[in-house]
């Protein structure tokens, strides 16, 4: 054997937690009916999807996917650069940078290339980075292969940044602030109001990953952004359509000319194939319904609040969250999995999450909520995690 995959048959962690019975990941999910996943057989109320709007079995939705598929087949089978670019391509990207307020966008494959593609096109080896500590994977692995000096600040900490800040000034040319407006695992908001003026202050340009805040926050729903009245103070500001949008890949907005300019030199995005029709006809049609329908963001509101105070009177500890995303933190690693399980026997489909994705003594359950879920599903999913609490005397 090549000494290079011996590692692939050393590692046995996963191992471990299957024969335990206490192994979470890569279940299949054999159909969706609303806000249920049938999970080998069983039907368990799901609070674990980043549906926030409830689109992605929204028929909407679905007819302008089967419409694009239809027109244009199901590939590009090429890149943006060269055959890929679709008439649906630069309709999308027109209709985003309007809905957005900018005056320039641009889609990607996936959520994730779209970090790879933009960061390392914008910073040299002579920028720093200065970044959040509790920023997305995808943020941080876009970071190391920028070639940049990379600086992190605390969490969500504007005097930390503003030190962290001077401290990059002194050895770069150009610093790119990096943010999530929503933190994928604890579910709070960044402070951009007293980020984006302190960025400005020492003349670094401010990018957003927005991925978890477009279509949730703000009036419009044009995200954390529009949450503070900072529409076109950021610098960039990045989306996924995994999430709010009910489909697959990711997009930036910014002024026309940064843009221009990361469309020419970003390799994920020259070197990669576009996104298939259908994903952008469902794109389109979820664009729509988050123009149209503002009460599924009123919903998901009232929804996040009710859940919050829910958890914190039984006793749970949910961090800071102040968004769909509720961190039900229980600390160590096997409780936090005995918890998991003790949910699904009791109906509820929840993400445990561990080390490395959240420090290894901040093991929690991960829920998230759609608009669509009803009040009886959210009285069960509280009594779900009331009576599992109380079995592993957590609460």
């Amino acid at each position: 054997m090549a000494k290079i995959l011996e590692k692939c048959y050393q590692y046995k962690d996963a191992e471990k937690y299957m024969d335990l019975g206490l192994y979470p990941y890569f279940l299949p999910i054999n159909k969706v009916i609303d806000n249920k996943a049938i999970v080998d057989g069983k039907e368990l109320i799901m609070v674990g999807s980043n549906n926030y709007l409830g689109l992605a079995q929204n028929l909407q939705v679905s007819e302008s996917a089967l419409k694009a598929l239809k027109e244009y087949g199901s590939s590009t089978c090429g890149s943006r650069f060269l055959n890929g670019t679709l008439s649906l391509h630069t309709d999308l990207e027109n209709k985003l940078a309007e809905f957005m307020g900018y005056d320039g966008a641009l889609a990607f494959s996936t959520g994730f290339q779209t970090n790879l593609g933009i960061i390392p096109s914008l910073v040299t080896e002579d920028d720093a980075i200065v970044i959040d500590q509790y920023a997305h994977a995808s943020l941080i692995d876009a970071c190391m292969l920028s070639r940049g000096k990379i600086f992190r600040f605390r969490h969500n900490s504007p005097t930390h940044l503003r030190k962290v800040i001077q401290q990059a000034k002194m050895e770069a040319e150009g610093i790119l602030v990096v943010v999530d407006g929503v933190y994928s695992m604890e579910g709070d908001i960044a402070r951009l109001s007293e980020i984006v003026p302190i960025a400005k202050e020492y003349d670094c340009a401010v990018f957003v990953d927005d991925a978890h805040g477009i279509g949730v926050l703000g009036k419009n729903g044009r995200g954390t952004v529009e949450h503070f009245g900072l529409i076109n103070q950021v610098d960039l500001i990045m989306g996924t359509f995994s999430k709010a949008f009910a489909s697959l890949g990711g997009f930036v907005v910014s002024n026309e000319r940064i843009i221009h300019y990361i469309k020419h030199v970003s390799r994920p995005f020259i070197f990669s194939a576009s996104i298939s029709p259908a994903n952008l006809g469902a794109v389109l049609g979820a664009l729509e319904i988050i123009k149209s329908e503002p009460w599924r963001r009123e919903r998901l509101i009232e929804i996040s609040k009710c859940m919050n105070r829910r958890f914190r009177d039984m006793g749970f500890n949910v961090g800071s969250s102040e968004t769909p995303i509720i961190p039900v933190i229980i600390g160590d690693m096997n409780t936090t999995l005995m918890m998991w399980k003790k949910l699904s026997e009791h109906g509820v489909f929840t993400n445990p999450i561990v080390a490395p994705a959240v420090p290894p003594n901040r093991c929690m359950i991960r829920t998230s909520y759609t608009a669509t879920i009803s009040d009886d599903e959210l009285e069960a999913v509280a009594d779900a995690f009331f009576r599992a609490g109380k079995e592993l005397n957590i609460i």
